[in-house]
């Protein structure tokens, strides 16, 4: 009686705000917002049919972008607090720490294999295509002269032991003013596992989790109520900024992108169908409103929420599967992003002439890995990461203003892909649970 009292207020906690978040038609209305903004960039970008004089569109591009920030700010104002009560929870709520072991056993080499693969698909393409070399000469210097410094991530200068060592926080605190979310994630599964094990004791913490995670769903469901007008304000100011020149410029590393993460897709699906067992068609129609959110959004976290609903009510995984995997998949199974870096640097090294060997394409390969494990799901981070292993490369990180201007654009596809590949590992991750 008690478990199932829980159980029912588990279900309203996290999915009454989700079903207010699908109502109406958000997708629609999303789809919408990011027509209406890549038209309006289009007529008021200087590189468009530029409607006004370039310095308005820009300051013009500023205010219409205000809900879009607003969007993004309160997100990632309860995105800690989402991710913690979530894995907290889902640990607690798993029944036994045998089923925890279980599934976490399976989980993270899955993780590690599936990132693996779209680094691989991502070098592949990068090495068949070589976007690189045809890149405009001419461009470089223009693009370079006034590239803007891209910060390093602190854990570059760590060693792999240190960062072992540096898994568990010691102060969990400074861990969430750094957004240091493998430290959270890693956290919030120990003090899950002691909330599991000590029963009836832990049940005050367990109402202070569960009503972290109703607060944190409630801010949420306020911010999708803007969603759409977010969407066609980020929109129109990166079409405004970019325009059609940059498109043009870097078309071939768009396409070869785009080329690696479709088919990332297509080894999803097939991962869903054969260990999974479960058809890619019903898969895609299940996971449409999280794929939609991620891509209108560019934010593994803010699709959170969405991606526990449709596994649940779509792909009919179990909660104690769900609301362990996708919280933690969309912290450390970055596989978009890691594909997408492996390009990006390979191009770099392209563009500047800088010849890899196999051992340090190898070398590139489990560095990416390391980087994108713990990297924070908020929009843009991946940039900010790709830095960091271009210096390990002897690439200049200023080489990044090359490509910087559309990464929006690859980020949008990129956290689609990771999205998907959380959702796939709940499929897989329900067989074997059972």
């Amino acid at each position: 009686m008690l478990n199932n009292l829980i159980k029912s207020r588990r279900e309203r906690s996290l999915s009454t705000s989700s079903n207010k978040i699908l109502a109406d038609r958000l997708w629609i209305k999303i789809l919408i917002g990011m027509a209406l903004g890549v038209l309006t960039g289009t007529l008021l970008s200087p590189e468009g049919l530029a409607l006004i004089p370039s310095q308005s569109a820009y300051a013009l591009g500023e205010w219409i972008k205000i809900p879009g920030v607003i969007f993004l700010s309160l997100i990632q104002m309860v995105i800690v607090p989402l991710v913690v009560c979530s894995i907290i929870l889902g640990i607690a709520e798993s029944g036994s720490t045998e089923n925890i072991k279980k599934l976490g056993l399976r989980l993270v080499p899955y993780f590690l294999f599936t990132t693996s693969i779209a680094i691989s698909i991502g070098i592949f393409f990068v090495q068949l295509i070589k976007p690189g070399l045809s890149f405009d000469p001419s461009l470089i210097e223009a693009t370079l002269s006034n590239a803007p410094a891209v910060p390093a991530q602190n854990f570059s200068d760590l060693t792999v032991p240190q960062r072992i060592g540096n898994l568990i926080p010691t102060n969990p605190a400074r861990a969430e003013l750094d957004r240091n979310m493998l430290q959270i994630v890693v956290a919030s599964i120990i003090i899950g596992l002691a909330l599991l094990s000590v029963g009836k004791t832990g049940k005050a913490f367990h109402d202070l989790c569960l009503s972290g995670q109703t607060l944190s769903m409630k801010v949420i469901s306020w911010a999708m109520v803007i969603a759409p007008y977010a969407v066609f304000g980020l929109l129109c100011n990166i079409t405004i900024q970019i325009g059609a020149k940059s498109l043009v410029g870097v078309g071939l590393y768009m396409s070869t992108v785009l080329l690696a993460l479709a088919t990332m897709m297509g080894v999803y699906l097939i991962i869903v169908r054969f260990l999974g067992k479960h058809s890619p068609s019903s898969f895609l129609a299940g996971i449409r409103e999280a794929q939609l959110i991620a891509f209108s959004t560019s934010s593994s976290a803010a699709t959170m929420p969405i991606s526990i609903q449709c596994a649940e009510e779509k792909l009919h995984v179990d909660e104690r599967v769900s609301r362990f995997t996708i919280p933690l998949g969309a912290t450390i199974n970055m596989d978009g992003t890691a594909l997408y870096q492996a390009i990006a640097a390979l191009f770099l090294c392209q563009v500047f002439h800088i010849d890899l060997s196999y051992g340090e394409i190898g070398l590139l390969l489990i560095t990416t890995v390391g980087a994108s494990i713990g990297t924070p799901a908020t929009p843009g981070v991946g940039i900010v990461v790709l830095a960091t292993i271009l210096v390990g490369i002897g690439v200049p990180a200023e080489g990044i203003a090359l490509i910087i201007g559309v990464d929006r654009i690859l980020d949008m596809c990129r956290t689609t892909i990771n999205v998907t590949g959380d959702l796939a590992a709940s499929t897989v991750m329900q067989r074997f649970y059972k």
